[in-house]
Parts: structure tokens; C-alpha cells; sequence
């Protein structure tokens, strides 16, 4: 194949961009790479271009490499190209560096064996040290960003190879004294100091005069492959977090460097911290990070090579080098920083975090630092949250949360606030921390009981009320107020419950029983026909027990009058499990027996007489294994019954083939709106049928469920009518599910196939026009169109049949005034309260003209698409 225009890659790509592993799956997917590295050497490819297609295996490697043979041939290819590139100025050298090596690691091919490997590492020392390679790699003016270049590429190679560069720490050593990029240079090194510090403990052996400056790695060999090996077996890959202090989980503290090690160390890591001011606030809080790392418990070597840095960075406005600073403080503690050091930091932390104008992530970022703040001598056992021994209520106060924070910020400052009370000394007093906290927590609940009122302030509210349990859990002075505030929110706001029955479900027995009793007692003591019923029993369900017995069966006796639906129904079938759980006795069953009597749904009544044979047959323990969730299945959510192997068939609404065949039957223009036939098949007997319709978008208003008792095949059942109530004059589609019951007793649920509702299902007759002024009657309504309307004129094909035959198959109910042949004035009243009235004239050959006028100007399209499909239906 020849090579590829610019807008065919173009297309190529962005094919591939799309669904990458598609493309590769497809005919075109097998070429691309070979393609891709062929057209890199084209001549009528503009560069601009060719960088494209280098991105393209930057972000891909995995896809177009797919194994270690490719990536060879793919790096191979690179290089290639490279050398042959022309010696003037090129933005391809850069790319070309990244894609070979890239496709060298993604392939995992990099290795002492690979032939690509043995070109690109030396090539890359050589360009990391400036050296002149030839004309072949560019002008003089090019090398430099080359050099930065190499340093990259070798830093990712030291990365996915640890100890890679271990014998060549002393050449980059050298380098960093010399001009050049400082920045790639020092975190190359930095970087390679560091693993090789770490294998070398793990092993057990020492620097070996890695650090000694020299022009070229020891025994002509640039590349460890052997301390490679090491980093691959012992050197986890890096984490923006600390090792464990303890010695031996480190492996550091065994490393005791000689004399002259030490002193190497030292020189490697003060030349690394002098010229750290140079890098990007990003650059330098890695570099300190690795070189922090590395130091960390070497025997002998005290951290004091950072204390002049502390005083540069402790006054730092830049949020990367504030964490580096907390991330030395982690490590290192008071053999670093002094009291003194400590509580200035502390307080720089606590005046930013108060500062008005700043940013929320910054505010959070503050926030979390004062929570997570290392000190240098910490009270409590490891892990364990508490506040900082510095910052008291005094120095808190300005952190206090508020009801105008953002909800981030405000759970962050209430996180600090509940440490705070832990090792409050003034509980109850005016400006005590506890104070401000019951202040807070009672603002956020009255937010939450407003009715109508936004879900985030309820989410908010259980949020900060989940954070003060589980602060303070051991505080009943904090919890026992909770406990009656979110007591009186239920009351207030009986839609909570799903927040109820999360917060329920996440905390311990500390808050979990007292507020189950509160919540029973709120809801037993309601009517048990209000509104708020299905709320009242989704906290029955989760609460219900043996206790206070007699309150709880009273309500769901009166509630049961009132549960004429399925949901409601379930609703309080799943309380009654949950009292069949809890051991409930004689009461119980009078009431599923009452509700087996009283209940006309059939599935309702059907569970009701089973849970009652349950009770009446089974002894605790079986009962208990009956309704139980079974270890053998995942639990589903019902609120039936949790899933059991003996009885999920049975209680559990399942999903299943649906048995049934749902159309559009013929169009009526009977009643006072628009109604739908529907007619129904069925390929096996069904009962208790329930289908339920969802309008797609916003045009129709909620239809009503239609129920059939009982549908056999083979036998006719009489058209379903569906009456549609739009809230515009347009077409859509209904979706429909099915709930009915099988022979074999399943109660099972189905999708089937959406309905269409046409524009011509809407179309209803006007009233019986006068006799004798039928013309009259239509000249009134065309003239009331307008202004308010919009009229429009266009040509109707007919068919073989004619214009006679069109209007008798589609329009007679419409007709008001009929000239048969030669004309029809048709009018048609559309739902809600717009009207469409046609003029068909004198049919000519092949077509009609029709004029149209309507009240309602969004009517045309529609009414335009209607005539001109009729002819085809002729």
C-alpha cells in the first residue's frame, strides 16, 4: 500500500481514538502500528504530522506494542529513523527519544539481552552528558533541550528499572557541577541515589564507591543490570507516602556506610539541596521526597542536611512545598525540627486555613494538614486521631465550623472541632468546643427539616452527624442530644428515612440503639394514614424488634387499611418480616391472618397467608434459616424477603422472558380524549397481569397502571383501553413492564417492547357542526387561526385509489363539509386545546394541494410529515 494522505491518518486516528481496542479488533487495527513507523521516514508527511502519529504511541504503546517482540522491532525502527533524520533543526529528535523508549518499557523489553536496549542507553548517556554524537543529532543550538530530554527518558528507565543507573551516580555527579539542565539532571540523580541506597541495604552491602566521580562507570559497563535484578525483587514501586518507620519493615538502618561513604553521601546530597531553589516548586518538593527517603534512618547520618532549607521553606507560599516540609516533619520528627519549628509551623497552618479569600482546595488542603499534622511527640498510640497538642480551644477557635462554610470545608472543620472535644477540659461552658457543636449540629438539622427543601442539606446534615459518632463514640454528653435532634428531624421530615436507614446501617451500638428506639417510638405514635406512611414503615423495617411489641402491631393494624397499592402493601409485609426475625409471637399472626383476609391484591394476600404458615410451622432457629439471607447467593435488595435458597423463588419478584405480546390495535375517536386499543397475546396462561406505562419525556402526563385478571392462549381478549392525556399535541413512546403471576406460583416481571403513539392517535372530532351552517361552522374556526396561529400550504401525493379513497381511510371522522370528489374541509381538535383545520381542493393528476391552518405554529412540522405519509398508507 502506498503512503497515506494527511486527512487519511487524520481519519485513521481519530477512528482509533474512539475505541481503541475496536480499532485494533478490526481489519486496520494490524497495520497501524507498522504503518504508523513507515510513514515516520515519508517525505510527504509534513512534521507537524509525523509528531501526531509519535503522540499516538505515547499514549498507546500497550495497544500498538503489544508484546515484547514488537516493542523490540517498534524501538528498532525508532532509532532508526532518528540517525537517518536530516542534521538541520527537528522537532521529530524529542519524540523520537520518548517513543523508543516508551515502546521499550510498555513492551517490557528493556533488558542486557535486547539489542534496542544496548543502542538507546548509551545514546542516551552520551546526549544526558552533551557529548558531540555527530551531525546527525541537529545544530548546537538543539542540544540542550536534547540533554533534558535524555535525562527524562533515563529517569523513566530508572524508574521501571531500580538500580539501574547505580554505576553511574558518580559521572551524574559530575554532571550536575557542569552547565546544563539542572533541573533533569538533579532529579535523575536524586532518583538514582536513592534506589541504590535502598537495594544496597536490602542486600546488605554498601555503596562500593558508587558516588566516587569518575568520566565513565566502572568497568566500562554503564548499566547495573545485576543491581537492576535487586530493585526489581526488593524495591516497591514509589507511593506519595512514607515507608514505616519501624526498622526493619524500612531496611535502611542496616546500611552503615564507611568513613569516606559518608562523606561522598553527604557532598552528593548537599550539591543536590544547594541548587534545589532552581527547580519548579513541583521539581524541588520530589526531590526532597526521594532524598528524604533515602536518608531515612541511615545510621550515622543525622537529616541535618535539610535544616537550611527549612528556613526557605517554612515561610512558602507554594502548597507543594508546604507538604514536602510536613512529609520531612513525618519522617525525621524532632531529630529535624524543635519545638520552636513545631509551633511555628502549627500556627502558619491555623492563620491560612482562616484566610477568607482562599481557594477551597487550598482551605481543604490546610485543613487536612492540621488533621494529619506529625508531631514530634505524639500522646496516643500509633494511628490514632487526635488534635495537636498545640492547637487548643484558644488557637481552634478561629477554625469553629459555620453554616456558610462549603460542605467540604465545614466537614472538615467539624472533623477537627469533634478532636477538639475529645480533650475538652470545659465541657458545657458558654465557648467550650462541645458548645459550638451542638450549635452546629442543630443549625444543620433545621436546615434539613425544611420542607421541599435541597437533598445536599439533608445529605450534609447525616454526614456531619455520622463524622460526630464516630469521633466521639465514647461521648455520651455529644451523643445523647444526636440522638433526640434526629429524633425530632424524622418528626419533622418523615422523607429522611432512606437517610435514617444509611446512617443506621454505618454506625456503631453506641447511637444504632438508642436511636432505633427513638425512631420507634416517633413513628408508632403517628397516625397510620398519613401521607408519610411509606416512610414510617421503611423505618419500622429497620428498627422493628421484640420490644414495645403491642405500639408497633397497633400501627401496622390501622396502616394496613390504608395500604391499597403493591408498594405499601410490601412495605409493611417487610416490617412484618423483620418481626418474624425478632421472635414476634401470637400478635403477629392475628395480623397476617387480618391482612390475608383483608388484602384484595393477590400477591399481597399471597405473602401474608405464607409468612403466617412460617410462623405457625417453624420453631425460632428454622424460621430464623428461612428468612435469613443464605451465605450460598448474593443478597438482593427486596422488600420482600432477603435472597434464601429455599424460598427465593418463591417470595422474590423475578425477572424473566415475558410470555406476552403487546400492539396497537386499531384507532377509535370515542370518548372525550385520546385512548389507545391495546391489544394482547399470550404464549402461556397468565394471572394477576399488571401493566405499567412511563411516557419518555415530559409531554404526557402520568397514565395509569391496567390490570387483567387472567389471560389464556388461544383464547380472545377483549381490546385494553389506554386513555393518553399530552400535555402538547406531539407523538412518543411508551415504555411498558409487566408484573403478572405464572401457573407454578412465580410472580415474575418483564420489559416488552415500547409502544409508539403517532400524531394521528391524538386526533379527536369537534363537536356536531349545526345543521344547514356546516360551512359557517368551518369558515369560524379557520378565521379564528389567526393571528395567534400559523398557516401553510403543500402538495399531497395519492395513490391509484384517489382523493376519495385517501379521506374515507384516514379523515372521515374529521370531515365537516364534503364535495366528494373535488373537495373536503377536515377539522381535527388536538389535546389538550389546539386544532387542525385542512383544506384538500380539486385533486389533480397525481396529488392534491392542501392548505392547513392551526392555532398552535409548533403543530406544522408534524402535521406536514402526517400528509405526506398518507399515500403511502393508501
Amino acid at each position: 500500500m502506498g503512503p497515506l494522505s494527511r486527512e487519511t491518518w487524520a481519519q485513521r486516528l481519530g477512528a482509533f481514538r474512539a475505541s481503541p481496542s475496536t480499532f485494533m479488533a478490526g481489519p486496520e487495527g494490524e497495520d497501524l502500528g507498522r504503518d504508523l513507523l513507515s510513514e515516520l521516514r515519508s517525505e510527504k508527511l509534513s512534521e507537524q504530522t509525523k509528531v501526531s502519529l509519535l503522540a499516538l504511541s505515547l499514549e498507546y504503546p500497550a495497544q500498538l506494542w503489544p508484546d515484547g517482540t514488537a516493542a523490540e522491532a517498534a524501538a528498532t525502527s525508532l532509532l532508526d529513523t532518528l540517525v537517518l533524520l536530516p542534521p538541520r533543526p527537528s522537532a521529530l529528535r524529542r519524540p523520537l527519544l520518548l517513543a523508543a523508549t516508551t515502546a521499550l518499557v510498555a513492551g517490557d523489553a528493556l533488558g542486557p539481552t535486547s539489542e534496542a536496549s544496548r543502542r538507546l542507553l548509551p545514546l542516551l548517556l552520551c546526549l544526558a552528558c552533551s557529548r558531540d554524537l555527530g551531525r546527525c543529532f541537529g545544530p548546537a543550538s538543539e542540544q540542550r533541550p536534547l540533554q533534558a530530554t535524555a535525562c527524562e527518558c533515563l529517569r523513566e528507565l530508572e524508574s521501571c528499572k531500580p538500580g539501574l543507573l547505580g554505576g553511574c551516580l558518580g559521572l551524574l555527579r559530575g554532571l550536575l557541577g557542569q552547565e546544563g539542565p539542572v533541573q533533569p539532571l538533579s532529579l535523575l540523580l536524586a532518583l538514582a541515589l536513592r534506589n541504590a541506597l535502598v537495594i544496597q541495604a536490602k542486600a546488605g552491602a554498601g555503596l562500593q564507591g558508587m558516588l566516587m566521580a569518575a568520566d565513565t562507570p566502572s568497568g566500562g559497563d554503564p548499566w547495573n543490570w545485576a543491581l537492576a535484578e535487586e530493585g526489581d525483587t526488593h524495591l516497591q514501586p514509589q507511593a506519595p507516602s512514607w515507608p514505616p518507620a519501624v526498622e526493619e519493615e524500612c531496611g535502611l538502618a542496616v546500611l552503615e556506610p564507611s568513613p569516606e561513604e559518608a562523606r561522598e553521601l553527604r557532598a552528593a546530597v548537599a550539591q543536590l539541596l544547594d541548587t534545589s531553589y532552581l527547580l519548579t516548586p513541583v521539581a524541588q518538593a520530589q526531590l526532597l521526597w526521594l532524598l528524604g527517603w533515602a536518608l531515612r534512618g541511615l545510621r550515622g547520618q543525622p537529616p541535618v542536611f535539610f535544616k537550611p532549607q527549612l528556613v526557605r521553606l517554612l515561610g512558602t507560599a507554594q502548597l507543594t512545598l508546604l507538604h514536602a516540609v510536613l512529609a520531612l516533619k513525618a519522617a525525621f520528627g524532632e531529630a529535624l525540627f524543635t519545638a520552636q519549628d513545631e509551633a511555628l509551623l502549627l500556627r502558619r497552618l491555623t492563620v491560612a486555613a482562616q484566610h477568607p479569600a482562599l481557594p477551597l482546595p487550598a482551605h481543604l488542603f490546610y485543613l487536612h494538614c492540621l488533621l494529619s499534622f506529625p508531631e514530634n511527640w505524639p500522646l496516643g498510640p500509633m494511628g490514632e486521631e487526635a488534635a495537636p497538642l498545640l492547637l487548643g480551644p484558644q488557637m481552634g477557635h478561629g477554625l469553629v465550623p459555620s453554616l456558610l462554610h462549603d460542605p467540604m470545608a465545614l466537614l472538615a472543620r467539624l472533623h477537627l472541632l469533634c478532636l477538639l472535644c475529645v480533650e475538652d477540659e470545659e465541657k458545657g461552658q458558654e465557648r467550650s468546643p462541645q458548645h459550638y457543636l451542638e450549635e452546629l449540629l442543630a443549625g444543620l438539622r433545621q436546615r434539613a427539616a425544611l420542607d421541599g427543601g435541597p437533598r445536599a442539606s439533608a445529605t450534609l446534615c447525616f454526614q456531619a452527624s455520622y463524622l460526630v459518632v464516630r469521633c466521639l463514640a465514647t461521648q455520651p454528653t455529644v451523643l445523647t442530644p444526636l440522638t433526640h435532634g434526629l429524633a425530632r428531624l424524622y418528626h419533622a421530615r418523615p422523607a429522611l428515612a432512606p437517610h435514617f436507614v444509611d446512617l443506621l446501617n454505618r454506625v456503631g451500638p453506641e447511637l444504632g440503639e438508642p436511636l432505633r428506639v427513638a425512631l420507634r417510638q416517633e413513628v408508632v405514635s403517628q397516625p397510620g394514614r398519613d401521607e408519610a406512611l411509606r416512610w414510617h414503615l421503611q423505618i419500622l423495617a429497620k428498627v422493628a424488634d421484640g420490644d414495645a411489641l403491642s405500639a408497633t402491631l397497633g400501627f401496622l393494624g390501622a396502616a394496613a387499611a390504608h395500604c391499597t397499592d403493591w408498594g405499601l402493601q410490601q412495605a409493611l409485609l417487610g416490617v412484618c418480616r423483620a418481626l418474624l426475625r425478632a421472635g414476634a409471637g401470637d400478635g403477629l399472626a392475628d395480623l397476617l391472618q387480618a391482612l390475608a383476609r383483608q388484602w384484595e391484591d393477590p400477591d399481597g394476600r399471597d405473602h401474608a397467608r405464607l409468612y403466617y404458615i412460617l410462623l405457625a410451622h417453624l420453631s425460632g432457629p428454622k424460621l430464623g434459616m428461612a428468612l435469613g439471607p443464605s451465605p450460598a447467593a448474593p443478597t438482593l435488595a427486596s422488600s420482600l424477603v432477603a435472597e434464601n435458597q429455599g424460598f427465593a423463588a418463591v417470595l422474590m419478584v423475578q425477572e424473566a422472558p415475558a410470555p406476552i405480546r403487546l400492539s396497537v390495535g386499531p384507532r377509535g375517536v370515542a370518548g372525550a380524549g385520546p385512548v389507545l386499543q391495546l391489544q394482547l397475546e399470550v404464549l402461556e396462561p397468565v394471572f394477576s397481569l399488571e401493566l405499567r406505562f412511563r411516557v419518555q419525556g415530559q409531554l404526557y402526563a402520568p397514565l395509569e397502571a391496567v390490570h387483567v385478571p387472567c389471560l389464556c392462549p388461544g383464547r380472545p381478549c377483549r381490546p385494553l383501553l389506554l386513555s393518553l392525556q399530552p400535555r402538547r399535541p406531539a407523538p412518543t413512546r411508551l415504555d411498558v413492564r409487566a408484573l403478572y403471576t405464572t401457573p407454578t406460583g412465580l410472580t415474575c416481571h418483564a420489559h416488552l417492547p415500547p409502544l409508539p403513539v403517532n400524531f394521528a392517535d391524538l386526533f379527536l372530532p369537534f363537536p356536531q357542526a349545526p345543521e344547514g351552517d356546516k360551512l359557517g361552522f368551518f369558515e369560524a374556526l379557520w378565521d379564528s387561526c389567526l393571528p395567534k396561529g400559523a398557516e401553510s400550504r403543500l402538495w399531497c401525493p395519492l395513490g391509484p385509489q384517489g382523493l376519495e379513497a385517501l379521506v374515507s381511510r384516514h379523515l372521515e371522522p374529521f370531515v365537516v363539509v364534503a364535495q366528494p370528489p373535488t373537495s373536503y374541509l377536515v377539522a381535527i381538535r388536538l389535546p389538550p386545546d389546539s386544532r387542525l383545520l385542512l383544506r384538500l381542493e380539486v385533486a389533480q393528476a397525481g396529488g392534491v394541494p392542501v392548505a392547513f391552518r392551526t392555532d398552535d405554529w409548533t403543530v406544522l412540522p408534524l402535521a406536514g410529515d402526517y400528509l405526506r405519509g398518507l399515500s403511502a398508507t393508501v
